[in-house]
């Protein structure tokens, strides 16, 4: 499994209010929550946000709430991948259960920059910045996590399991 794009960076802290603010929360929508996604912190993330596109960011990322919307609405904006320094729990757990790819790399999140054209390797952990010629070790996902994933999230993965 493997992911490659641009960069989009964020700093420390970042809540599940500010990923999806709480007005747009009546909705279960993928693309309607997209549209709004990280609009109170970044006005123009939904414009310029392409289909492979990896978030970068620091310490605590989606603490607050443990709503799912947060991580619904990153995935469906089309962010391939979150690479953080830390993630609340709720947040970690919530991004797998609904299959967006997320990983814990302090050295990556440090200095990945804002446009940095990167690439995952998620069988061997391993991202890479191809701007700045440079590798970071992440720890890579479990196969069951992968096939998480890969499906769509544990739902989707529940329902292709016929044992």
């Amino acid at each position: 499994m493997k992911a490659h794009g641009n960069a989009i960076k964020y700093g420390n802290h970042i809540d599940t209010d500010v990923i999806i603010p709480a007005r747009y929360l009546a909705t279960q929508d993928e693309k309607e929550l997209a549209s709004h996604c990280m609009e109170d912190i970044d006005k123009s993330f939904v414009s310029r946000v392409k289909p492979g596109d990896i978030m970068v960011a620091g310490q605590n990322f989606g603490c607050g709430s443990s709503r799912e919307h947060a991580p619904i609405a990153i995935k469906a904006s089309g962010i391939s991948c979150v690479i953080a320094k830390s993630f609340a729990r709720i947040f970690y757990r919530n991004s797998i259960n609904i299959g967006l790819a997320i990983l814990e790399c302090e050295s990556a999140a440090e200095d990945i920059d804002e446009g940095d054209e990167v690439e995952i390797d998620f069988d061997a952990g391993v991202i890479t910045n191809i701007t700045k010629g440079k590798t970071y070790q992440a720890q890579p996902f479990p196969d069951f996590i992968k096939e998480m994933i890969q499906k769509g999230g544990l739902m989707a993965s529940i329902k292709g399991d016929k044992t």
